[in-house]
């Protein structure tokens, strides 16, 4: 994420918005007077960046301002460009994950503490809403594949929910139909169970239900001309910008991006390489996921380049 350019924009304004949680899990947002700008709609805390000020320091003297809490770790989350009749804006949106003080407000706004799976239930800026989806998905994104047989997959996606892994897709090419329908009834209950999500290929006989999610193939993706009704969580692989633009407007809640680096399975693919995904990541306001010969290590990396996190075959190999 380019976290301290400046919005060259004329008439745009450029906000540092913070994602703060408390130790239940839960996570502050607070109400903005009617007078204002989008008045009586809920938000995330912050505000504007001053010139000549750096987004991260727009953050913690917003906080401070706001909330009077101090900011001692915040990690870049989404940014989104948005633009109202009146007004264009760009949020730079951090996930604050420790800070000192007890937040209260300095400013006269209500304030509220919201489970994430309960947020859908207020009323949040146009702008923000990528910023509801974000939060919901963690920064690892397994997926599953080349599981030969029944029981491997069995033992692959136990062990998975058994590290914590909560985004899971489970792709299985390398099974007929037929088996992964049945497979599919027996895993639903252990993905329910551990408050996962499951994405699964498209199938006329896969309906949308919990703990099910939707993940379009390029295909798929190229085909259609709006998002399938019904699934509470779609997806989609990426592989150009074109791809994250068409993803965009199909209204998916997040994507795949691929192959960052040089992967062993496709060896003659062309890498899109770290410049051009940054890049290419400030055109969509989407959740992304980057994908292809990374490991645990490049997930710093992934953040600071305005990416969810990373996924991968090989980085979860059981």
């Amino acid at each position: 994420m380019s976290a301290s350019t400046p919005n060259t924009a004329p008439d745009g304004l450029h906000v540092a918005v913070g994602v703060i949680r408390n130790p239940f899990g839960e996570v502050l947002i607070s109400r903005r007077p009617d007078h204002v700008h989008q008045g009586g709609l809920w938000e995330f805390p912050g505000g504007k960046r001053e010139p000549g000020e750096t987004i991260e320091r727009a953050l913690a003297r917003e906080l401070r301002e706001e909330l009077g809490i101090e900011v001692a770790v915040a990690e870049p989350l989404i940014q989104i460009r948005h633009r109202y009749p009146e007004r264009q804006v760009l949020l730079d949106v951090f996930e604050v994950t420790a800070f000192t003080g007890i937040p209260q407000s300095r400013e006269g706004q209500p304030l509220r503490w919201v489970h994430p799976g309960a947020l859908r239930h207020y009323d949040f800026p146009a702008a923000d809403r990528p910023i509801l989806t974000a939060i919901r998905l963690p920064p690892h994104y397994a997926i599953l594949e080349n599981g030969g047989d029944g029981n491997t997959y069995r033992r692959r996606l136990r062990r998975l929910l058994e590290r914590g892994v909560r985004l899971i897709y489970w792709r299985a090419r390398d099974l007929p139909q037929a088996h992964y329908l049945q497979l599919l009834g027996e895993f639903c209950p252990l993905v329910r169970e551990a408050d996962a999500t499951l994405m699964v290929r498209s199938h006329p006989q896969i309906t949308p239900q919990n703990p099910l999610g939707l993940h379009l193939d390029g295909a798929a993706l190229k085909g259609l001309r709006r998002r399938p009704p019904g699934w509470s969580l779609v997806s989609a692989a990426c592989h150009t910008l074109d791809d994250l633009l068409r993803a965009q407007a199909l209204g998916v809640d997040f994507v795949t991006l691929s192959p960052i680096l040089p992967t062993p399975t496709h060896p003659h693919a062309d890498p899109i390489g770290w410049h051009s995904a940054r890049a290419w990541l400030t055109r969509v306001n989407l959740p992304v996921y980057l994908l292809g010969g990374l490991d645990h290590c490049d997930l710093a990396r992934a953040r600071a380049s305005g990416a969810q996190g990373i996924a991968g075959i090989r980085l979860f190999a059981l």
